[in-house]
């Protein structure tokens, strides 16, 4: 057994200590969306340092937590935070939570971020579709020996995000009076915001969105299977022309206020998948 396998194991096998119910879904909470959180009939809250192989999120607005419970009754894992790059962590450190789902018996991923708005048409706080997305991060979870156990050694990316849960998403959307917006996420490694110069030449190749996440966690849920849905709340404009400062606390206002929607639409979202 490989090294990566024996990790996988050792954290299921926590997990499974923790919780008698098996997830089918996760559900990944990024910058100020932690209310979905509300609405789960927890069975157990386990603190990622109590993870064999789990990271700890250092960032602000993150919990920090894996919430196993049911929603809707159907049963579910949820992050309460997520890990970044820019924290330090390696591609296959922000990878191995989601590995580890997928061998606890999760088969869709559910992701939220926090984003810049590149396209000029997007307003601070809208929801929006993410469709496909550019790695910029320079980074990828893959890099390294493969372990045919988890994956492919070269999975295909030609759909990362699964195109019966993008119907899905704007089925529901449509019947619950959520507008949503759908775009191309772009990847960054960050910590800081991007120059005037940055912004236009993501725009320039094809992006409508830009952020410090998600992208690694997609790569690491397609190799293993997984089928993937992802949402952007966007908390600023990123206009090179009429580029405002802005805080993180302003960045955290504005997902807050999109919070509602975004728990309605996820909701629906699991009671049909």
């Amino acid at each position: 057994m490989s090294e990566i396998m024996k990790s996988l194991e050792s954290a299921v096998k926590v997990l499974g200590s923790r919780a008698a119910l098996r997830p089918e879904i996760g559900i990944i909470l990024g910058t100020g969306l932690s209310s979905l959180a509300e609405k789960i009939e927890v069975e157990t809250s386990i603190p990622y340092g109590e993870i064999p192989g789990f990271p700890v999120s250092t960032v602000e607005g993150h919990a920090g937590n894996l919430v196993l419970g049911r929603i809707s009754g159907r049963p579910v894992a949820v992050f309460q935070g997520r890990f970044h790059l820019y924290e330090g962590y390696s591609p296959q450190q922000i990878a191995f939570p989601i590995r580890a789902l997928k061998a606890f018996g999760v088969n869709v991923l559910l992701e939220s971020n926090a984003a810049g708005g590149l396209n000029p048409a997007y307003q601070v706080g809208d929801l929006v579709l993410i469709t496909d997305h550019i790695n910029l991060q320079g980074f990828n979870p893959l890099v390294g020996p493969n372990d045919e156990n988890i994956g492919p050694r070269f999975p295909d990316m030609s759909e990362p995000y699964d195109r019966l849960l993008l119907d899905l998403a704007r089925q529901t959307a449509l019947r619950e009076g959520i507008q949503l917006r759908e775009g191309v996420y772009v990847g960054v490694l960050g910590p800081n915001l991007e120059t005037r110069a940055e912004y236009r030449f993501l725009r320039m190749i094809g992006a409508d969105l830009v952020g410090m996440s998600t992208v690694p966690e997609v790569i690491a849920a397609v190799h293993a299977g997984m089928r993937v849905f992802g949402v952007s709340v966007v908390t600023d404009r990123c206009l090179p022309d009429a580029l405002k400062p802005v805080t993180f606390d302003e960045i955290l206002a504005a997902a807050g206020k999109a919070e509602p929607s975004l728990t309605r639409l996820f909701l629906k979202l699991i009671e049909s998948i």
